[in-house]
């Protein structure tokens, strides 16, 4: 299983959301999404749904960290839940 980092905390509207959504385009079996973001893409979100992603949504320090995998791919489910469990769940 492998992660592919994007960090998109520097970018303006709407490049992150671009970015996100070809970077999960692009995800190959055993794939997992690890996106920084400086705020919860809340338009990624139904985008995600659509397309037969799921994600889980996470924070570190000041930033919103989201981690995304085909819904049908387990390897990447596990290898994404494991990563993203250091970190404190998002609470608005």
């Amino acid at each position: 299983m492998s992660e592919v980092l994007l960090d998109v905390s520097a970018l303006e509207a709407p490049e992150p959301l671009q970015r996100a959504i070809e970077a999960a385009r692009g995800l190959g079996d055993g794939q997992y999404l690890h996106m920084v973001h400086r705020m919860k893409p809340l338009h990624l979100y139904p985008w995600l749904d659509a397309q037969g992603f799921d994600s889980d949504t996470r924070r570190r320090s000041d930033n919103c960290e989201v981690f995304i995998w085909h819904r049908d791919d387990d390897g990447a489910a596990r290898a994404a839940r494991a990563a993203a469990a250091s970190l404190p769940p998002w609470h608005e």
